[in-house]
């Protein structure tokens, strides 16, 4: 794998695509402070633009800048959150808020090393926020830029393994210009978000086509290569819906590593010895069951059984427990994974 003979000249292309074709009214571009475009960059990760733009505004109007952020409860962060998914990220974000007020003056670092140890910054991410805030001459490695870089140079195995990774960060940094990196940063994320994309990109067009190996190998369907697969497997779990006379349903705050951790959902239950327990501790009746929904994880799916539980007189499980008994109108507080809100808000 080696740079093509225009590679030189790639910077100048692609921006001269982004002045023309690129995204310039983002809503943390205007301002570009190096709070907003963390935020945005943290968002972004394994979330598209559109998605985004709507929870970032709900999020800036309510932590507008990272002082605010730090003195936040983690509820409201996440319940900011809630929708979103990879809810680690609002968590370590939370973590690095306060870790820049504890260390850092209450502001994000300037230096590489000292962004990228935060919790949930790693070196792209650091490099990003650096470029585009105060124009650092710092390479990125997302995934829309592995893609492109990938195709350009005709890179054939999985871009995730370590040895290619060398190399595709060797590749983005010999490319970088010297000046508009904030520019260049955005211009890269837009082309291959928009232009240079997985599946029918935009080759009859492309700044690049006459630097692109793929593209001259007829290659571009399969670069890059997907990760090898592996078996995905499925985790059934009976979820338990206590619902009083009131209209209350009962909430557990989860506390176990994993998916949804720190989240507030409905009790579960492994087997019918852990439900019959959960429905005598509450009071609760035998149950009607609910349409079943698989939800798909990046590393397994969840098959969940819910079924409806009405409890004649609601138990207070005492300050000890993480439960809460709430109301529709507490959802919005909270940070409720997407799954068991619709599934609270489908309730008969």
């Amino acid at each position: 794998m080696s740079q093509g003979p225009d590679s030189a000249s790639f910077p100048t292309r692609l921006l001269a695509w982004f002045d023309t074709h690129g995204r310039h009214d983002l809503p943390w571009q205007h301002p570009r402070t190096p709070y907003r475009v963390w935020v945005s960059e943290v968002m972004l990760q394994q979330t598209q633009v559109q998605t985004v733009i709507g929870y970032f505004e709900r999020f800036l109007a309510r932590f507008p800048d990272l002082p605010s952020l730090a003195a936040a409860n983690e509820d409201e962060v996440l319940a900011l959150w809630s929708g979103l998914g990879y809810y680690s990220r609002a968590r370590n974000l939370h973590r690095a808020a306060q870790a820049c007020v504890a260390r850092h003056g209450g502001t994000l670092p300037q230096e590489i090393d000292a962004l990228s140890a935060l919790p949930g910054i790693g070196r792209s991410t650091a490099a990003a926020i650096l470029a585009q805030a105060h124009g650092q001459r710092r390479a990125i490695l997302d995934g829309n830029v592995k893609r492109v870089l990938t195709r350009l140079l005709g890179e054939a195995e999985w871009p995730g393994k370590s040895a290619v990774e060398r190399r595709l960060w060797a590749e983005a940094e010999a490319r970088l210009p010297h000046e508009r990196l904030a520019d260049y940063t955005q211009a890269l994320m837009d082309f291959g978000a928009t232009h240079c994309t997985a599946r029918k990109p935009r080759c009859g067009d492309c700044p690049m086509r006459s630097e692109c190996q793929a593209h001259a190998a007829d290659a571009v369907a399969r670069i890059p290569a997907r990760k090898p697969a592996k078996a995905t497997p499925t985790r059934a779990v009976r979820l338990l819906v206590f619902r009083d006379k009131e209209g209350r349903v009962l909430l557990e705050r989860r506390v176990a590593k994993g998916v949804w951790q720190g989240l507030w959902s409905v009790p579960e239950a492994a087997d019918d010895d852990a439900a019959k327990a959960l429905r005598a501790t509450f009071g609760a009746d035998d149950g009607t069951a609910l349409p079943a929904f698989l939800h798909a994880f990046s590393h397994y799916r969840l098959q969940a059984s819910p079924i409806l539980h009405r409890v004649r007189e609601a138990r207070d499980p005492g300050a000890a427990h993480d439960h809460r008994w709430v109301t529709p109108a507490d959802y919005d507080a909270l940070g409720l994974p997407r799954p068991i809100r619709t599934l609270l808000e489908s309730l008969p």
